[in-house]
């Protein structure tokens, strides 16, 4: 089974900086997509960044040029650096990868984005 653990929200002004990280467990997991979702409050949960064990990305449009996405596939774990955040920003997010054909989720981690 495997287990995401998520940690790195927080609270953070407008323009300020966060990384998340998220630690999976599993050593077959370097073949595996990995990437982060969000939910904002009232929001449809939404991709927001993905990346390939040979660490190609995709970025959705709302976060392009603000956020990056890096994985270290010898620790099983996946980062995303958010900078230049926006009150939209606000939201849950969530680790997940994807090794077929199981997707596995983390439990999320709050950031909140004050203006």
């Amino acid at each position: 089974q495997v287990q995401l653990v998520e940690s790195g929200g927080g609270l953070v002004q407008a323009g300020g900086s966060l990384r998340l990280s998220c630690a999976a467990s599993g050593s077959f997991l370097i073949r595996g997509v990995m990437g982060w979702y969000r939910q904002g409050p009232g929001k449809q949960r939404e991709l927001v960044a993905t990346i390939t064990p040979g660490r190609l990305t995709n970025y959705a449009d709302s976060v392009k040029g603000r956020f990056t996405i890096a994985r270290d596939n010898a620790k099983n774990t996946v980062y995303l650096q958010m900078n230049s955040l926006k009150p939209e920003d606000t939201a849950v997010y969530y680790c997940y990868v994807f090794v077929s054909p199981l997707t596995s989720w983390g439990q999320g981690t709050q950031v909140t984005v004050s203006s």
